[in-house]
């Protein structure tokens, strides 16, 4: 679900469009299920979930990337120069 590559973090995410606000709510098998406040049209969701991963781990947009499953619900996202306990805290409170 969230592990430590080197110096990168990458997270497994079931994605959940157009949903009343963005959060988490949980484990989906291998992956965080998220719910996404924004359609999937034209990367909107996409946008969403990288500005969420971002406030929540704590880092900037540009440090958080969308490595496969750009148009599927899942995911895999990338953040640069993490460390994959601290974002397990802050995604899983």
């Amino acid at each position: 679900m969230i592990e430590q590559r080197a110096d990168v973090v990458r997270i497994r995410i079931r994605a959940q469009p157009r949903a009343s606000r963005t959060e988490v709510v949980g484990q989906h098998g291998d992956a965080l299920k998220v719910r996404i406040a924004a359609p999937p049209v034209d990367g909107a969701a996409n946008t969403e979930l990288v500005r969420y991963i971002a406030k929540r781990a704590g880092v900037a947009q540009s440090r958080v990337r969308i490595l496969a499953g750009d148009t599927g619900r899942s995911k895999i996202v990338e953040i640069d120069g993490a460390d994959a306990a601290a974002v397990r805290a802050a995604l899983l409170g």
